[in-house]
């Protein structure tokens, strides 16, 4: 199996009453558990970021801020995107997901 990171774009608000947040939180505890073994990273939001280059690093200013991740395994890229379909963001229409796999490099 591979790892892919699935990149979350969007989906940034956690619902306004307690009520929406639980029901939100809720989403993302049905999702991760459906993933079970197979979640090798539940992930985090993401909120500042830097672009950093030779030239230096200054404040991240490209539309394609991503809003969180995480890291799943997959046996293939059609099974890791299916997976991202079930995301809570992608299941409500409030963002998008990329699929990434990853490789050991070393």
């Amino acid at each position: 199996m591979a790892n892919f990171l699935l990149a979350y774009h969007g989906g940034g608000e956690m619902g306004g009453t307690d009520e929406e947040k639980q029901k939100n939180m809720a989403a993302w505890g049905a999702w991760m558990q459906q993933c079970g073994p197979n979640l090798v990273d539940g992930g985090n939001p993401c909120s500042n970021a830097m672009s950093v280059s030779k030239d230096g690093s200054k404040e991240y200013s490209g539309s394609e801020k991503i809003s969180g991740y995480s890291v799943i395994k997959a046996n293939n890229m059609e099974e890791a995107v299916r997976a991202a379909s079930m995301v809570p963001l992608v299941v409500d229409g409030s963002g998008t997901v990329d699929v990434y796999e990853t490789f050991d490099a070393m």
